[in-house]
Formats: structure tokens, sequence, C-alpha cells
């Protein structure tokens, strides 16, 4: 899981500014779950592309999960 310290290395190696006079973690944290959220959504869609299967819906739903730890 990616923890507030990798939120702001990845922010400073993507160029935002990141800092005590600059942009506020929140917004750049919330980003970050946004861009997780579509993320983990888009592997668990993969998983029902041959069509749905108990193996594919307990894979997306362990995908999904990980938004919730």
């Amino acid at each position: 899981m990616v923890d507030r310290d990798d939120i702001i290395r990845m922010a400073r190696e993507a160029g935002l500014a990141y800092g005590p006079d600059e942009k506020p973690l929140g917004s750049v944290t919330r980003f970050a779950a946004l861009v997780a959220e579509h993320e983990r959504e888009a592997c668990a869609s993969i998983c029902f592309q041959e069509g749905p299967s108990i193996d594919g819906e307990l894979i997306a739903e362990a995908i999904r999960a990980r938004g919730n730890t």
C-alpha cells in the first residue's frame, strides 16, 4: 500500500510542488487516491473480458478490496 511518504515522493517526481508554502498534502493525497481507485477498477474490469466467471469475480473483488485497506 502507498503511504504518505510515497505520495510526497511521487508528487515531487511528477513535478508537483509540495512543501510548507506549496500545495497542501490533502489535495495531492486525494488525487493519488482517485488515480489508484481508477486503476483498481480498470484492473478489476479485465477479469470479465472473457465473460463472467467465479474466479473472475473473486479476483475482481480482491482487487477492489485493496482500496479498503
